[in-house]
């Protein structure tokens, strides 16, 4: 599911709600997560998951095209672990 996808599914259960809103609502939602991670905070929606932030010190990679050494520098990643509800669920134990 795409976020455009995310947004008509619901508007259309919330006949209520114009479009816009709920464009607006989602986008809040994804932008406050993606601030709060920038910052390092840690984002957890109970029943669906957590995401967070792990650093990766620098290390010395190889390119594989030409197996040349590379210095790879530190760096931070999303990371996202699931939380037990939907763990359960993709796995049929509802």
């Amino acid at each position: 599911m795409i976020r455009s996808e995310l947004i008509q599914k619901i508007a259309d259960e919330n006949p209520h709600l114009y479009q816009r809103d709920v464009e607006r609502i989602v986008n809040t939602v994804f932008e406050e997560v993606t601030d709060a991670m920038s910052r390092g905070d840690r984002v957890e929606l109970r029943g669906f998951g957590a995401f967070s932030v792990k650093k990766r010190d620098s290390r010395v990679g190889r390119n594989p095209r030409t197996g040349e050494t590379v210095h790879v520098e530190e760096k931070h990643v999303p990371f996202f672990k699931t939380g037990k509800l939907l763990r359960d669920r993709l796995n049929g134990k509802e």
